[in-house]
């Protein structure tokens, strides 16, 4: 176990909190409203002058100053573009701040509805954006931030869960033989026979909050990648409910930036890389407090059930077709 693994966020006191925010002349008045996060721990709150603020701090090692700096930056360029996002705020000619073994950056709190997944106008609206964003995307990718690889979401999870423990021992056999075989079938699949750039990583619904339109949260897993990691989350239901989702989707990516439609391809081994990389990731954080708390089944065996059948199927979504676009395409 690395010293990743075993950290906790325990020192964060309410006094550590209001020193490290004070450092950068900020002073809470009310809130420290804890919000949904597990990664990092993000506060709500208001200041001394009545704004509404959301600060985020980072899990140390996870990225190195630079790689969040690069976060920080893409969201600058977003943001320039009026595209609609919470990007870190600058204070004192910086976005990302340190007090002593913290750092941390300061949000605007914007509140929205949650988007519906099922409304094929903010559906429409989302792929707009979504089409905008990767415009800026292409403009050249991450320097310090990974590309989406096999090696960081199949072979170093696979080695995580061999060596956790959590897997009960009258299903280790079967778990590991039908992860193998998923592994397997994701990596002769898996094609690199797209252009890089950067994405926000994690767009599933949840990092969608709505108001008048779109805004976009949580740039923290951005990385390089393929365009349809961004898209791929957001589709839900029955085949049929997916395609009419995904037409909607894809004409208006369009109006901003080309999709190459040989990434369609990718949909069930990206959804297969998630799966095995969220159990690994379950797996290397349950040190932390909070996760034990908020994830209490990861450590009974009728999950490690319920995966071992969840494996099965994406092995059979594997075989099916791929997704195909509507014929205007």
């Amino acid at each position: 176990m690395t010293a990743q693994d075993d950290f906790s966020f325990a020192d964060l006191t309410p006094d550590q909190l209001l020193h490290a925010l004070e450092s950068i002349g900020v002073y809470a008045a009310s809130g420290l409203l804890p919000l949904n996060s597990y990664e990092n721990r993000v506060y709500q709150f208001t200041d001394d002058e009545r704004r509404r603020y959301v600060v985020k701090f980072y899990r140390p090692q996870r990225w190195s100053d630079a790689q969040i700096q690069e976060e920080h930056d893409f969201a600058a360029e977003l943001a320039e573009q009026e595209i609609p996002l919470a990007a870190p705020l600058m204070m004192h000619g910086n976005t990302l701040h340190h007090f002593e073994q913290h750092r941390f950056a300061l949000f605007p709190s914007l509140g929205g509805r949650q988007f519906e997944v099922d409304n094929f106008d903010q559906i429409e609206q989302v792929g707009r954006f979504l089409g905008r964003i990767h415009k800026v995307g292409q403009h050249r990718t991450f320097t310090h931030r990974p590309t989406i690889s096999l090696e960081e979401y199949l072979h170093q999870p696979r080695a995580l869960l061999a060596q956790s423990g959590f897997i009960p021992a009258h299903l280790e056999n079967a778990f590991f033989q039908d992860l193998d075989r998923l592994i397997t079938a994701l990596s002769e699949q898996w094609h690199t026979d797209w252009q890089p750039l950067r994405i926000h990583g994690d767009c599933h619904p949840g990092n969608i909050l709505w108001r008048d339109g779109p805004l976009f949260v949580d740039l923290d897993d951005a990385r390089n990648g393929p365009a349809v990691q961004d898209l791929w989350m957001l589709l839900n239901g029955d085949r049929a409910d997916q395609l009419a989702q995904l037409d909607t989707l894809l004409e208006a990516y369009s109006e901003f930036s080309d999709f190459d439609p040989r990434e369609l391809q990718l949909i069930e081994p990206l959804r297969g890389l998630r799966m095995v990389h969220y159990m690994a990731w379950l797996a290397k954080r349950w040190q932390d407090p909070a996760f034990p708390r908020a994830f209490p089944w990861f450590a009974d065996a009728k999950y490690w059930e319920g995966q071992v059948l969840a494996i099965k199927e994406q092995l059979a979504a594997l075989d099916e077709p791929p997704l195909q676009l509507m014929p205007q395409w």
